[in-house]
């Protein structure tokens, strides 16, 4: 059962029609207008990867874009993005101390400063917080 969408010619609107069979697709009119003048749009498409295809990403230096390690702002906008990358469970576990950091830094707070202030309850200490999650 085949959903596509259409844009009506005559009045511009945007409609999604089911179509019951992919062998009896029939030309729909538009609920708007009544037009038959519709024309097929191709949809957008979302595409799964798997965890691993999701890491192997973020470790791809090409993917970084404007990450620059010396401006807090660029570190907070690729945690960021790592976070998003990362979704789900995995995102959620890097918890609350990882959203304050990144705060912290899109505020242009030094790093230095924000794992001293946080010790070992962010990146467990001993080999500098931040620079793990780099």
């Amino acid at each position: 059962m085949p959903i596509y969408e259409y844009r009506c010619q005559a009045c511009g609107r945007k409609v999604t029609v089911l179509h019951r069979s992919i062998h009896n697709i029939q030309q729909p009119n538009c609920p708007r207008c009544g037009s038959d003048q519709l024309k097929r749009l191709i949809s957008k498409v979302s595409v799964v990867r798997s965890e691993e295809a999701r890491l192997e990403a973020l470790a791809d230096p090409d993917r970084w874009g404007d990450f620059d390690e010396n401006d807090p702002k660029s570190m907070a906008r690729f945690m960021r993005k790592m976070k998003e990358e990362l979704g789900g469970e995995l995102g959620d576990e890097l918890g609350d101390e990882f959203d304050e950091v990144v705060e912290r830094l899109e505020a242009g707070e030094d790093p230095e400063s924000i794992e001293e202030s946080l010790g070992d309850s962010f990146g467990g200490g001993g080999g500098g917080g931040i620079d793990m999650v780099m």
